[in-house]
């Protein structure tokens, strides 16, 4: 359908590289232990709509010309890199300052908003820590064509619907993931002072991870 070829092969490869630990998947485990399962489970959702992003871009050929860049490819991933570290930073210096007490509907209002902010964060972090890495870029590049039929008439129809599957099958294991790694870890977080080192580990690891994209080469 649409000139896709070898699709069981494309279906055991994306499961293999969903279950094998990468930069999204640290991410959203950090993400889980540091700041629980609504965490995880947003910063999974913006993950996987950065690889939609991916997905059109690759089938409009964007993908292709970005990453036959060098320049392109250095700017994303240093901006990428910056992001990442200073998600990191702000994890390790988060600051402990609550805020002023409010009582009755007030407070209450006041915390709905802010729950809802914070997922909205969340999710937008998620996704652009996605969309600015380039190894991403260069992986759907890869990755696709060889499951696209050169002789396809609907090749743009054919890089869609793979797009779709990647997606699918990677945001029910990002959600595993981040399900897993907030229950494992929701009794020990609920302790002020292991939460606090808590999210200086996970914020060490994400200015690791920024380090480790700011070092990545094009090829």
């Amino acid at each position: 359908m649409f000139g896709i070829i070898h699709f069981p092969f494309f279906v055991v490869a994306v499961l293999l590289l969903n279950v094998t630990p990468g930069p999204d998947t640290a991410y959203i485990v950090g993400r889980s232990v540091a700041q629980g399962r609504g965490a995880g489970l947003m910063s999974a959702l913006g993950i996987c709509t950065g690889c939609c992003v991916h997905s059109i871009a690759c089938a409009f050929g964007l993908t292709a010309l970005l990453a036959a860049s060098a320049t392109a490819f250095t700017i994303i991933k240093f901006a990428g890199a910056i992001y990442l570290i200073y998600l990191g930073v702000r994890l390790v210096f988060a600051s402990s300052v609550k805020a002023k007490p409010q009582s009755g509907d007030g407070a209450a209002c006041a915390a709905v908003g802010q729950g809802a902010r914070s997922l909205r964060q969340l999710y937008l972090q998620g996704f652009w820590t996605n969309v600015l890495n380039p190894k991403v870029v260069l992986f759907f590049v890869s990755f696709f064509p060889q499951f696209v039929s050169n002789e396809g008439e609907h090749k743009t129809l054919a890089f869609l619907a793979l797009g779709g599957v990647f997606v699918a099958m990677s945001l029910v294991w990002s959600v595993f993931v981040a399900w897993v790694a907030s229950s494992v870890t929701r009794r020990l977080g609920g302790k002020p002072a292991v939460k606090k080192w808590l999210d200086r580990l996970v914020g060490s690891a994400f200015v690791g991870l920024g380090l480790r994209l700011a070092t990545a080469t094009q090829r």
